[in-house]
């Protein structure tokens, strides 16, 4: 009898070590996981060009959200002829640069979404962050210096929302507008401006807006490899009742008298936007997952 200790002790031993290792690798399965994921808290909008984008007879119809929230899908509508159905952007398959993923291809073109009213929060109070991988074209000057990538104006009165564009040296800029003054750059409406971006090549680029009433700052940032320094940042005072509109993709609004007037030339590989200012380690940890994603890393 005694001789069967040592082999019994023997066996819980393998099993306890068997259980460490399990527990160590769900542990580790877990921190990559954890690792490789979109921050979740607050992302109402994830458009991946690799994912959810409708092609129909060589062009994209449509551009889905991957984020199951009420905003579900960009629509192709028109192009600056005005004919529905016409100039709907291209999509690009498997782009080196960004280690083989896709990219939309926007030439003054324009993605909608019908809800007037789903992005509303973004400048009365919540704040927002949003991150695009993203490259430009040379810029086909409608509106002068006004080539927008995204954005949710309101058609009419003073054009509340927030946008980001370039100018037409592909200057980048961003910011967001109160709706009290119409000017198109003052202080209800600050252009918070970025460098000029280079042609073909891909960047990371991100903006932040403070939550809150009163005068919060809205950062925007270009390959940042701190979070705490953006390439530039403006106050910006929130109007609780300020009424964006709909959300376009590759223009500054559902520009319904002049489509693609106001539109940027350039690619979107991924457009993500949160409803609240991302602390710094959640902007680290979505800028590190975005430059491995698409090989852009330094």
């Amino acid at each position: 009898m005694i001789s069967k200790y040592p082999r019994f002790i023997w066996v819980l031993s393998v099993v306890f070590v068997m259980a460490l290792t399990g527990t160590a690798r769900v542990r580790a399965e877990s921190h990559l996981k954890e690792k490789s994921e979109v921050v979740r808290k607050g992302l109402i909008l994830d458009l991946d060009a690799d994912r959810g984008v409708k092609v129909v007879n060589g062009r994209v119809a449509s551009w889905k959200n991957q984020v199951d929230w009420k905003v579900k899908t960009f629509v192709a509508t028109r192009d600056s002829s005005h004919k529905n159905g016409t100039g709907h952007p291209a999509l690009k398959e498997k782009v080196a640069a960004i280690g083989g993923h896709n990219t939309v291809v926007f030439r003054r073109q324009e993605l909608i979404n019908s809800d007037e009213d789903a992005f509303d929060h973004l400048i009365t109070g919540s704040g927002y962050t949003w991150f695009a991988v993203m490259s430009v074209y040379s810029q086909v000057s409608g509106l002068k210096d006004v080539n927008s990538f995204f954005g949710n104006l309101r058609n009419g009165g003073k054009y509340e929302g927030l946008w980001a564009g370039l100018k037409d040296d592909n200057t980048l800029w961003a910011g967001s507008r109160n709706g009290i003054t119409f000017g198109r750059w003052d202080e209800n409406n600050p252009q918070v401006p970025g460098p000029k971006l280079e042609e073909n090549r891909y960047y990371v680029i991100a903006g932040r807006m403070g939550a809150g009433t009163g005068k919060v700052t809205i950062e925007l940032f270009v390959n940042p490899e701190q979070v705490g320094k953006p390439v530039a940042s403006k106050l910006f005072p929130v109007n609780p009742k300020a009424n964006s509109s709909k959300m376009a993709i590759g223009q500054e609004r559902d520009a319904t008298n002049h489509p693609g007037h106001e539109s940027f030339d350039g690619e979107l590989a991924r457009l993500l936007m949160w409803d609240r200012p991302l602390n710094s380690q959640e902007f680290k940890k979505t800028l590190s997952l975005l430059k491995k994603t698409y090989m852009l890393l330094p």
